[in-house]
């Protein structure tokens, strides 16, 4: 993702869980913290959203669509990976490109739970001038890493994190934006410091006919058409996935995949009425134990 202080697929994503908050997933899925962590200017688009009544401005309308879809994509995943934090009850948790997340301040089952949020520094420095004096539930460390520079392991290391401990990977919404190889190399490095009975959460896209790169390419003309920029803009995706290929190297570095399921799949589990279910199917959620 783009190192620099609160992307805008950050800033994204928090308006998303804000429209979703109290509306879908009402009993699995609850953000109240993200419309609070959203500066003013920032949550007229989330008011829209939340009246589910489409605009007739042409602008209004290209940011209305991509942020019910994004807040369907981002309900759907968040309670994937809450439930299975909760299932699994580690003492560590360890939540890579954190940007805006809000577990550590939301969810009480993180009591007592010592959490590591990984970022780049300068995001981080703006997260916690938006978070102000909020108090966490959990025990949190900010770990600064600048991914151009920084080695992960050694950094956590460096803020306490303990490798003989079972650890709880949260990895969210970064994938995509990492080359293979660096995909593969985060992996390595999580496995390092994996106790037995450690547990990684990944969500991935998986590859599909019209290419990533092209439809962001075609979102990005809609929104110049409308005089606007692109929330996605500057963070081109890089990687995408088969559940095979990412089974495949997860078992090749010392996890067992229990789980690994689309997306779309679990909306409708949770009964959302997704609309784009093409955009939301491509993505999987994954979970893998270290035995």
């Amino acid at each position: 993702m783009a190192e620099r202080a609160a992307s805008r697929t950050a800033v994204l994503v928090c308006q998303a869980r804000a429209v979703g908050d109290g509306r879908l997933g009402v009993g699995r899925f609850s953000d109240p913290l993200a419309i609070e962590l959203l500066r003013e200017p920032e949550i007229p688009p989330v008011t829209l959203a939340r009246s589910g009544v489409a605009p007739s401005s042409f602008g209004d309308r290209v940011e209305f669509e991509l942020l019910t879809t994004t807040t369907d994509i981002l309900v759907t995943r968040t309670v994937a990976i809450d439930d299975a934090v909760r299932e699994k009850g580690n003492p560590q948790l360890v939540i890579l490109g954190a940007g805006l997340d809000a577990r550590a301040w939301r969810m009480p089952e993180l009591a007592g739970v010592r959490v590591f949020e990984v970022d780049h520094p300068a995001s981080q420095a703006e997260k916690r001038e938006r978070l102000g004096e909020r108090a966490p539930i959990a025990e949190v460390r900010f770990v600064p890493v600048d991914f151009a520079h920084d080695e992960l392991g050694t950094t956590l290391a460096e803020h306490g994190h303990d490798e003989t401990v079972p650890t709880t990977w949260i990895w969210e919404g970064v994938v995509p934006y990492l080359s293979p190889d660096e995909v593969t190399a985060t992996v390595i490095e999580v496995a390092k410091r994996s106790a037995p009975g450690s547990r990684l959460l990944v969500s991935y896209p998986t590859p599909s006919p019209l290419s990533a790169t092209v439809g962001r390419r075609m979102l990005g003309v809609l929104f110049r058409l409308a005089g606007r920029r692109s929330p996605l803009a500057g963070e081109p995706w890089r990687s995408a996935w088969t559940p095979e290929q990412m089974r495949d190297l997860l078992v090749e570095h010392g996890f067992y995949v229990v789980s690994d399921v689309d997306q779309l799949t679990i909306g409708e589990e949770l009964g959302l009425g997704i609309r784009r279910k093409s955009a939301v199917g491509r993505g999987q959620v994954a979970v893998a134990d270290r035995g």
